[in-house]
């Protein structure tokens, strides 16, 4: 391949992380989460939307999440992670690219979101314009250790494969 020259496939990365706190709704990957706290946030900080819409706007090399929509407009406050996401995938439609898979990792010490799962993968994957089966998503401890297991917050971590 030439310099300069596109290859036809791109991979992307995402991380987001948010705190826990009373009073906010938990919503991760689209789905409300009974649970005592949620994730502070300028929208509703669905921590798990923010690093898949990150990965995918990082592979297309559009950006991030917080430039595309900034806590200083009033516009996006407690707004739907999801319909930021289909935002992003569209842009990244509009310049080429297809969402070949998804794989994201969330990391929670409670509540147990085993059983959400693939509710938040079907959102996930209407909100990105692709099947179920393009989005892997796995739930996981951190056994006590760091914010995450002091539930002082949240984190999540994706990668996005992109292909002409």
């Amino acid at each position: 391949m030439a310099i300069g020259e596109m290859s036809s496939s791109r991979v992307g990365i995402g991380y987001d992380a948010h705190p826990l706190a009373a009073g906010r709704p938990l919503i991760l990957g689209g789905v409300r989460v009974e649970h005592e706290l949620g994730l502070l946030g300028y929208s509703d900080a669905d921590v798990l939307t923010h690093a898949i819409a990150d990965a995918v706007l990082g592979a297309a090399a559009l950006g991030d999440l917080g430039g595309r929509f900034p806590a200083s407009d009033p516009r996006w406050q407690d707004a739907d992670s999801l319909r930021m996401l289909a935002e992003c995938a569209g842009a990244v439609r509009e310049v080429g690219w297809d969402l070949a898979n998804v794989d994201a990792v969330l990391v929670a010490q409670r509540p147990r979101l085993g059983g959400l799962v693939d509710a938040m993968r079907e959102n996930l994957a209407r909100a990105l314009f692709v099947p179920v089966v393009a989005v892997s998503l796995k739930v996981k401890s951190p056994e006590g250790l760091g914010f995450e297991g002091e539930e002082k917050g949240m984190s999540a971590r994706a990668v996005a494969l992109l292909e002409r």
